[in-house]
């Protein structure tokens, strides 16, 4: 959680520590208008206004003018969403469906029109639904973009003697040297730098992704905390004014702002895991593919005396070890699964290759502030100076609360002070009449509400509550005793909780105005202690996690002991590591490292880009879930960038998948569905593929033993669009819950040694009918031929629906459950390959009714290998195989 204006006073904040530090961010020069302009930040608001041939009372309108110009308009560069055309031409790119447009053109080139036409059907219904979805995922997110001002305040002259008017004016107008005016409920709209300010805050999500505000001041060079976000006198385009006014000079405008220098990102994205693995297993059917046509020809020509004829054979033998429908199904399956997310989570899968990552991520990062916990402290324990509960430490704290809201005009009590009014009775605090209040503000850390006492008349009280550190400071108190008292805060600070000092002073009543120089000589109270609420559903979310084999790493700015107080609350390991530590470690030493770590703490951007390059190096498939402009090099080096629904528009556009609700659980869903896409995209590879290639090996034996080709071109082309169709139901397919609990990558490796293996023993089985068809066919040339056809026909459609049912990952589901899609499937392309040669359209396609005697005998090969494919598939499954 980042500071509020009292929450950056206290021990173990976010972003200031017991020692007021924020995390250290990397140096930036940003604010810059132009080349030569030194940081604005280190000027006085004297010299800005001198560099930028500005004053106080604004610009003439004739100079605005031709500064606008010279400047360009004040206006964001924007990402543009590719055109429709644009979309289907990329989706061209997927290995698979390249590989198929080929095979496709090849086919129309000896003129094999049927297989073409399939074929090039297959590849614009899936470039069209990979496209559809993307679009349709765009315009969601589109309508969520609603972050830049539209209007300014803006000072300006209509002549060089003429004093300055106050008009609206579209932000797009707006040139350095402008003076413009800040109040409640404004959106900055350009990088400013503070001239005056009165109790201004500011919303700094968009910029940093925390969403308590942040105190600005109208200070000049003071001692620097923090990064440059931490500035008090300057503002950022993108932020909103929470509360006060002010006014301020604009430094930067257009693509100089440091929100529009983001958006042009850190660069082309690394291959993800789903493009890794499926470039892997492409690559190796593409090879596979590639040899095929020329080892038949040359076999063909060699043993046979067979010339170009066998040409379309030998491509609707390679067509038929591609797996023809893998863009189709791969894009129905995500497409499907991402649907259901929207409607079901509120989730939004921007790009539908994403969602199988989702379902391969081990690793997930993120913050903390509004996924294990709330933007919502609540009181832990009062102390008083020795250390022991002290209740009426927390009575006092509430007195100052109050009266500081009400008689400092507040709009509403920071996080803090409302955490202590939510712990104190309201009683109590109007027991005393407020006489007056000094509100909290980013230079002296504390606040001070001065009270008239029931029966001490000539009394004022002074209650005084902040940094335990500028407290202690103003106490009367004996070095050996501040040091006891300082100890004694960090010790609290250390354990995770955030701390405050509440200090008194009796004073004779007056009517002169307090001023921070009475706040001198008191006497502390004690100290208040509070800690962060957890988020609700962080708890089971982390279990459900934990189940899905994802292991959960903070990355956070926040002081370390805050962060492990969190973790331990949820049950997690709090193992932390530091950025000044990270800073020493080598990338090797850094992954090793990470192994380990739960929580990385004080991280700048480039910390966090940094650790999920290393786990990514280290093997893992990583998720990031961030909010703010300073996290786009994370949501870069992820696998898969996740962002809340309400986060800054560039990290929206940058990331993969956007939540309704910044939830963990909501992640959890989304793993989950993208592990069911992922298992059945992975049945489908596995049961496809293997099936192929022994039908392949099986063809290219029997077609050099034979006088005649073993299937006719035609035949199989029916066979693989029998085949393909009863595919697409898995993309459909219900599984088990233990199929869901481990990552899923599609490996190459894994997947050559299955296809493989049963890709042989497919083979066998073919062999087999081809003894089999010997048997029950006396005639190997006229009628037998077509015969022939018929029977290895048949054969093959029904051992390919005995795959499907004894292959799929699902196939153990629920009892009671209604048949899985696959099974309607399976059983539809055995009654196919039964009945189709004996229809009227066998005798068109080369086929024709087959001897009663082949029935049983195959019934007998089928039965053998349905023994061979449960104790072959046990081996599979066996624990520690690699999948």
């Amino acid at each position: 959680m980042t500071s509020v204006p009292e929450a950056a006073a206290a021990c173990g904040t976010d972003p200031a520590g017991p020692g007021g530090q924020g995390p250290e961010q990397p140096a930036d020069t940003g604010l810059r208008t132009g080349d030569g302009p030194p940081p604005w930040h280190g000027l006085t608001s004297l010299q800005v206004l001198r560099h930028l041939d500005s004053g106080p009372r604004g610009l003439v309108e004739a100079e605005a003018v031709e500064r606008l110009t010279g400047s360009g308009p004040n206006t964001v560069p924007s990402w543009s969403t590719a055109s429709w055309p644009r979309r289907l031409v990329r989706s061209l790119r997927d290995p698979f469906t390249a590989v198929l447009l080929c095979l496709g053109l090849v086919s129309a080139v000896v003129a094999a029109w049927g297989t073409a036409s399939v074929i090039l059907s297959l590849v614009v219904v899936s470039c069209v639904l990979r496209a559809g979805g993307e679009r349709r995922a765009d315009r969601s997110v589109a309508a969520l973009r609603k972050l830049v001002a539209t209007t300014a305040t803006v000072l300006r002259r209509p002549a060089e003697d003429e004093p300055p008017r106050s008009r609206e004016i579209p932000v797009d107008e707006l040139v350095p040297g402008d003076v413009i005016r800040l109040g409640p409920g404004d959106l900055v709209p350009a990088d400013v730098r503070l001239l005056r300010a009165s109790g201004l805050t500011v919303h700094q999500a968009p910029l940093t992704g925390e969403s308590a505000p942040v105190a600005k001041q109208a200070v000049d060079a003071p001692e620097p905390r923090g990064g440059l976000f931490d500035r008090p006198q300057l503002c950022f385009q993108g932020s909103s004014v929470a509360s006060g006014s002010g006014t301020a000079v604009v430094v930067s405008t257009g693509p100089h702002t440091r929100f529009a220098a983001t958006r042009s990102g850190p660069g082309q994205r690394v291959a993800s895991a789903f493009d890794r693995s499926v470039h892997g297993i492409s690559w190796v059917l593409i090879r596979f593919m590639l040899l095929t046509p020329p080892l038949v020809l040359m076999a063909n020509a060699a043993l046979r005396g067979r010339g170009f004829e066998t040409l379309p054979f030998a491509v609707a033998v390679a067509v038929g070890l591609t797996p023809e429908m893998l863009p189709v199904i791969v894009t129905t399956a995500l497409a499907r699964g991402a649907s259901l997310l929207a409607r079901d989570h509120r989730v939004i899968v921007k790009r539908l290759p994403a969602l199988h990552d989702l379902g391969a991520v081990d690793v997930l990062c993120l913050d903390k502030t509004g996924t294990l916990t709330q933007d919502r402290p609540v009181v832990h324990r009062a102390l008083d100076a020795r250390g022991e509960q002290d209740p009426e430490v927390l009575r006092w704290a509430g007195v100052n609360a109050w009266w500081t809201l009400h008689l400092a005009d507040l709009p509403v009590p920071d996080a803090l002070d409302e955490a202590v009014l939510d712990a104190v009775e309201e009683d109590e605090a109007l027991e005393y009449d407020g006489v007056a209040a000094l509100p909290f503000d980013a230079v002296r850390r504390l606040s001070t509400a001065v009270v008239r006492r029931p029966g001490r008349l000539g009394l004022h009280t002074l209650v005084v509550k902040g940094s335990p550190e500028d407290v202690i400071e103003r106490c009367a108190l004996t070095e050996g005793e501040r040091a006891r008292l300082l100890a004694l805060a960090a010790r609290e600070a250390a354990s995770g909780l955030r701390v405050l000092a509440v200090a008194t002073s009796e004073r004779r009543a007056r009517d002169r105005a307090y001023t921070p120089a009475d706040e001198r000589g008191l006497t502390l109270v004690g100290f208040v202690t509070l800690r962060d609420t957890l988020a609700p559903t962080a708890a089971e979310a982390l279990e459900v996690l934990a189940d899905r084999g994802v292991t959960v790493k903070i990355l956070t700015g926040d002081h370390p002991g805050t962060a492990a107080r969190a973790c331990r609350d949820l049950g997690l390991d709090p193992v932390v590591l530091t950025a000044d530590t990270i800073d020493g470690l080598t990338d090797g030493e850094l992954a090793v490292a990470a192994r380990s770590t739960t929580v990385f703490a004080r991280c700048a951007p480039e910390h966090k880009a940094r650790i999920i390059a290393a786990l990514r190096a280290d093997g893992h498939t990583t998720g990031f879930l961030g909010d703010g402009v300073n996290d786009l090099p994370a949501l870069h080096a992820a696998d898969v960038g996740i962002c809340p629904r309400d986060a800054v528009d560039v990290a929206r556009e940058s990331a993969d998948v956007v939540l309704a609700d910044k939830d963990l659980t909501a992640i959890a869903h989304a793993i989950t569905s993208g592990r069911h896409s992922s298992v059945n995209i992975a049945t489908y590879l596995r049961i496809t593929l293997s099936s192929n290639l022994g039908n392949v090996i099986a063809m290219l034996v029997t077609g050099l033993m034979l006088p005649f080709l073993p299937m006719l071109p035609a035949q199989i082309l029916v066979q693989n669009l029998c085949f393909d169709a009863a595919q697409l139901a898995f993309a459909f397919e219900r599984l088990r819950p233990a199929a869901l609990r481990a990552p899923t990558v599609l490996q190459p490796r894994y997947f050559l040694r299955f296809i493989t293996g049963f890709g042989l023993l497919g083979a066998a089985a073919d062999l087999a009918t081809f003894g089999v068809l010997a048997l029950a066919l006396h005639d190997a040339a006229g009628s037998g031929q077509a015969a022939f056809h018929s029977g290895w026909f048949t054969e093959n459609l029904l051992t390919q629906a005995l795959v499907m049912l004894l292959l799929r990952t699902g196939r153990r589901a629920a009892e009671g459950a209604t048949a899985s899609p696959v099974r309607w499937a399976a059983a539809g392309l055995a009654v196919i390959g039964i009945l189709l040669p004996l229809s009227p359209l066998g005798p068109l396609l080369g086929m024709t009714a087959l001897p009663v005697l082949y029935y049983p005998l195959l019934a007998a090969v089928l039965a053998l290998y349905t023994v061979a494919l449960v104790a072959a598939r046990s081996r599979y499954d066996r624990p520690g195989t690699e999948r």
